[in-house]
């Protein structure tokens, strides 16, 4: 299990949150993500390297996460006025920008497949530095790093959430004809909200980028399976009660879902089947799922005879 498992599933934490923002608060199961999570990556890697001519140290770095969530909130832009303004259906919208993406991506990274900061310092280098040594401290290094950006994401969101605006959102995907009656524009929210998606799901991968020294165009696929299993492990699990609880269940959900997946390939599980793996971990979960929630109503139903009779 190691260290490892701990430091993928906080990165893939912070993508549980942009998921959890479309899926859960809206209500639109978002394909976008798939692209706008190398978006976050190549934006990164791309801004790091201009610390090779203008110097700076982790002045860039810590300048490319910012603008990888603002080139990411910019993909939700586009895939929440496709389906609110041309009225193309949410998922079909997704999928559009995810393929637009594909392109888009590739012309950041100066048409190249992967683009290598490997030498150069990233967000991670000065607690590196302070601890130094082989590549458990290195990786005792980065945690805490990884575990700050993760915390000031899940504080950010917990906060504007709790917002008249985010409340706003909140209501949005939970009844559009209600909102729509209290003279709130239902498709601003929409955009909105997919912007800050897909700019949390940006930075995920930007983090990412920072910590492998590189982005690679090809790596995105089945990202929004990822965080939807973390998503659903986490509700199992943890449960769902307040918008606090539920983001948190999505964070620990992340971290349980990179701890299984690790244990799993231990046992000797090609690399190759981590996708398929991904799938039969999402679709064992929602079964869990909706088997508890019949047992649960099972149960009230037979509580309200008892008090009937």
């Amino acid at each position: 299990m190691g260290l490892g498992s701990i430091e993928q599933g906080i990165i893939y934490a912070i993508l549980a949150l942009g998921v959890f923002v479309s899926l859960r608060v809206l209500d639109i199961p978002d394909l976008t993500v798939d692209g706008s999570f190398i978006t976050g990556a190549a934006v990164s890697v791309m801004v790091t390297q201009l610390q090779q001519p203008f110097g700076g140290g982790v002045l860039f770095p810590i300048l490319s996460l910012i603008l990888a969530f603002l080139a990411g909130a910019i993909t939700g832009v586009i895939t929440g006025l496709l389906h609110t303004k041309l009225k193309v259906p949410a998922l079909l919208a997704g999928i559009l920008t995810m393929t637009g993406l594909y392109s888009i991506n590739l012309i950041i990274m100066g048409d190249k497949p992967t683009v290598s900061i490997n030498g150069m310092t990233t967000v991670f280098t000065p607690a590196i530095d302070l601890i130094g040594g082989d590549a458990v401290s290195r990786k005792l290094a980065i945690i805490p790093v990884m575990f700050v950006i993760l915390l000031i994401a899940v504080i950010a969101l917990v906060w504007f959430l709790r917002t008249q605006v985010g409340m706003a959102l909140r209501a949005t995907g939970d009844n559009e004809e209600m909102v729509k009656a209290s003279s709130i524009n239902a498709d601003n929210m929409k955009v909105l909200g997919l912007a800050i998606a897909n700019g949390i799901v940006a930075l995920s991968g930007a983090v990412l980028a920072q910590d492998q020294t590189f982005a690679d165009a090809k790596s995105g696929a089945g990202t929004v399976v990822v965080g939807i299993a973390s998503i659903i492990i986490g509700e199992t699990i943890f449960g769902k009660r307040s918008i606090l609880n539920n983001i948190i269940s999505a964070v620990l959900g992340a971290v349980v879902y990179r701890i299984f997946i690790t244990i799993v390939l231990q046992f000797g599980l090609p690399a190759s089947y981590f996708k398929l793996l991904s799938a039969l971990i999402v679709v064992i979960a929602i079964c869990v799922q909706v088997t508890g929630e019949k047992i649960a109503k099972k149960k009230t139903r037979r509580v309200t005879k008892n008090v009937k009779s």
